[in-house]
């Protein structure tokens, strides 16, 4: 009976403790959530970089991508060539978006390595020809990186 009495008289406050502490579980759950979240991005986005390298192993011939050597003006990038750009661009493009929205990179890493590859001529020729079609921001940065900044 004496709960009855107490739970009539103090209900709101019980109400209103559960729901501070339920909130308060819930925030702890949203946070573990987005952790594991980005951690699967970036699993995910290291996968997907990891398969578009692979194809160097799969076909040696698009190692003269990376050959400093190659005169696109004599001798034009292949079929297989341009479109392993094409991908190693896109990835670039979707790691840029990843990191607008919260995913952590090593700027200073990131932009190191688009200048060494898109130092070399086979993919600076391709980047030349397709930054037409990529947004403002995301050439802002390519060109960026390329000259150091």
């Amino acid at each position: 009976m004496a709960l009855a009495a107490w739970l009539t008289t103090h209900w709101l406050d019980l109400l209103q403790a559960t729901g501070v502490v339920g909130l308060f579980f819930t925030a702890i759950t949203i946070r573990a959530d987005s952790r594991e979240r980005k951690i699967q991005n970036l699993i995910a986005l290291t996968a997907a970089h990891r398969e578009i390298w692979s194809k160097v192993y799969d076909k040696p011939s698009l190692a003269n991508v990376l050959s400093p050597d190659a005169d696109p003006a004599a001798k034009p990038a292949s079929f297989e060539e341009r479109l392993f750009v094409h991908l190693l661009i896109l990835h670039l493009n979707a790691s840029f978006k990843a990191r607008k929205s919260g995913m952590e990179f090593d700027d200073d890493a990131v932009r190191a390595d688009v200048r060494q590859f898109l130092s070399r001529p086979i993919p600076r020729s391709v980047w030349e020809t397709s930054k037409e079609f990529q947004s403002r921001d995301f050439v802002a940065f390519v060109e960026g990186a390329m000259e150091g900044r």
